[in-house]
């Protein structure tokens, strides 16, 4: 059966609590909804992520209540049924059938309403026998309160999942760029001023563990998104649901998910708070601190090539500049940048959202669960293509930041230990200020013998590589 809804004049009149709406004849949707997406007409649609979740929640749902006595089976039998179907369209399709936007009630009921409507409607028209009712039946022994904070944490759940994997993909990029350049040496640089020196494989290793820190934290906080707060019902007690209900929701989700949910969790907690996605989203704004400063050191360090650092090359993607030929721009360190900033301004959206709702249900659902899965989708994307397209493909810049290494003052810092900190100050000073290399200046201060110069200063010794841990 064909359910795209078309564009048509005619119109159906149904009913709910509030009295009759019009509606077109050819929406799947009731009157609950069509209330909704007249009231509410500003911002985005709510994310296909957050539906197709509700639709595999609703479908365990008629399951356990078949199962467990509660749902007639040919009712059960009928929604699974219109369910299954509405899993086969493509997203432009679904949603067509699922028009609301994010900035409706805040406990999502309108977007679960559209649910159980759609579905409703459609297994009418299935098997019109049938009868089922959106409230009654699609939504037996399930709440909006409950329901769409489940739907929360089983897209979060799965929004993560794709970010550790992106965050794998870079640490091991990050790994195998380490590994190459371990002993490359170049300057350091801290305060924006020359230090000593290090590798450039040293450098990457920072980056790395960066990485491998945040996917920790990721991993640990990772479980409190599998426990769920369906079988709460209205406020938490769970009225009108069966005491078996949740559990046997959370069982058939973790086989459709293939991730081990779990409803053991104070279900008052579940409603009021939303503590588990606050605290994720801070992991995902440390990772995108994180990044923000790796982007930008490889940008600044790529800078040039010939007025900048230019310690390294980065892949020429496409050109960089409409009026200026030859000219390649760091453009995935920007992009990703730009993700990044979005990510730091959505925790604020998140930590205000978290904090809010009165007594026993927050009611800032649905922009929390927007702003907390476009951080996630976009940190997974961009640090994807940051990955391939500009982390795989870097180039150190060897000979380069061997001159730099050799013109640097700093390394009078291994002077320090023999002659002492003030004559050694002395001899940089002197270096500065007549334009000469730091050897001349040291052997015409009579304190460094030219054996001495050679033998003390030792760029790649002053790394002690030896000592660090490469792996």
């Amino acid at each position: 059966m064909d359910i795209m809804t078309k564009n048509d004049k005619k119109k159906r009149i149904e009913n709910d609590s509030i009295g009759p709406i019009e509606i077109s004849s050819t929406a799947l949707w009731g009157p609950q909804t069509e209330r909704s997406r007249r009231n509410f007409t500003t911002g985005e649609k709510m994310p296909l992520v957050i539906i197709k979740a509700l639709l595999q929640i609703k479908k365990a749902a008629a399951q356990a209540n078949s199962e467990l006595g509660e749902l007639k089976k040919n009712k059960a039998e009928g929604i699974i049924a219109a369910i299954d179907q509405l899993n086969l369209l493509s997203d432009e399709h679904l949603r067509s059938h699922f028009p609301l936007v994010v900035y409706q009630t805040g406990s999502g009921t309108h977007t679960n309403m559209n649910v159980n409507e759609v579905v409703a409607h459609l297994a009418n028209q299935q098997q019109p026998q049938l009868s089922v009712l959106p409230n009654d039946d699609v939504n037996k022994g399930q709440s909006s309160n409950d329901l769409f904070a489940t739907s929360m944490n089983v897209a979060a759940a799965q929004a993560i999942i794709e970010v550790k994997a992106a965050c794998k993909k870079m640490i091991q990029t990050l790994t195998e760029q380490k590994q190459k350049y371990w002993d490359t040496v170049k300057i350091g640089r801290t305060h924006l001023q020359d230090a000593t020196p290090v590798t450039f494989g040293q450098e990457l290793s920072g980056y790395q563990s960066m990485l491998v820190h945040d996917l920790d934290f990721i991993e640990e906080i990772e479980p409190s998104l599998h426990e769920l707060a369906i079988g709460a019902t209205a406020v938490g007690t769970g009225v009108n649901a069966h005491p078996k209900l949740a559990e046997k929701i959370a069982a058939q989700l973790s086989v459709s998910y293939q991730i081990s949910f779990t409803t053991d969790m104070n279900k008052f907690y579940g409603l009021a708070a939303h503590s588990q996605l606050n605290a994720m989203h801070g992991v995902l704004k440390t990772l995108a601190a994180d990044l923000m400063k790796i982007a930008n050191d490889l940008r600044f360090l790529a800078s040039g090539p010939r007025a900048g650092y230019g310690e390294l090359s980065i892949p020429a993607n496409e050109p960089g500049s409409s009026i200026m030929p030859g000219k390649v721009n760091p453009t995935q360190a920007e992009a990703l940048t730009m993700a990044a900033a979005r990510v730091i301004g959505n925790d604020t959206t998140i930590a205000v959202a978290s904090s809010q709702g009165n007594f026993e249900m927050n009611v800032y659902k649905p922009v929390l669960i927007m702003s907390f899965l476009e951080s996630a989708n976009l940190l997974a994307g961009t640090i994807e293509a940051f990955t391939e397209k500009c982390l795989r493909g870097l180039q150190a810049n060897e000979s380069h930041m061997k001159e730099l290494v050799d013109q640097s003052l700093m390394l009078v810092t291994a002077l320090a230990p023999h002659i002492g900190y003030d004559e050694s100050a002395k001899i940089a000073q002197k270096a500065e200020k007549e334009g000469i290399t730091l050897k001349e200046a040291a052997l015409s201060s009579g304190k460094v013998s030219s054996q001495q110069f050679a033998a003390w200063v030792k760029p790649l010794a002053m790394t002690h590589i030896e000592q660090t841990d490469e792996f």
